[in-house]
């Protein structure tokens, strides 16, 4: 499996693309600590294609990706995942938001842990999940890293200093999200 390290605002990024698309896009702690693939050399389309549309999303250029997802998960990970794409841009939605779109309005805590597994950070947006009331719930790539996303979309300027995001009760945060 090709991997591409690609630096971000965010830090280094991995990458990860099979014959089928993306596999992976990891944030620096999310990062896989081992891996068998081997740093692809140029000319891998996927993950070529992949830098170009981060390249675009970091310039304020692109809103979607429109890229092959290869995804590894259970079918209700993927539907979850799905899911989260259809979150727009500069938006935020709830576990419930997207509970109610797979059709299971009781899996919230089951989207909860999808959601916390979605191998494809930024692309298939799960930063884009906030807590019911507004407050910033967690992140595997961090609370920090989550608000600069969100900030970035809301706004078009990448944060230089955050504010430390106390996990689960930032409602300021969401308020000022939905203004």
């Amino acid at each position: 499996m090709p991997v591409i390290r690609y630096p971000s605002p965010l830090g280094m990024l991995t990458l990860e693309a099979d014959t089928n698309g993306l596999t992976g896009l990891y944030l620096p702690r999310r990062a896989p600590s081992s891996s068998a693939a081997s740093i692809a050399p140029d000319g891998d389309p996927i993950l070529d294609e992949a830098c170009r549309q981060l390249d675009q999303y970091f310039a304020g250029k692109r809103q979607a990706f429109s890229l092959p997802l290869a995804p590894h998960g259970t079918s209700f990970q993927r539907r979850v995942w799905a899911a989260l794409q259809t979150i727009p841009y500069g938006h935020t939605a709830s576990y419930q938001t997207i509970s109610n779109a797979i059709g299971n309005p009781k899996a919230n805590q089951a989207v909860g842990g999808a959601n916390g597994k979605n191998p494809i950070s930024i692309i298939i947006p799960c930063h884009r999940i906030i807590g019911r009331q507004g407050q910033l719930i967690g992140y595997g790539g961090g609370l920090a890293a989550k608000q600069a996303l969100l900030i970035w979309e809301a706004t078009g300027e990448w944060p230089t200093k955050l504010p430390s995001p106390q996990s689960g009760k930032d409602k300021a945060f969401g308020a000022w999200l939905r203004r």
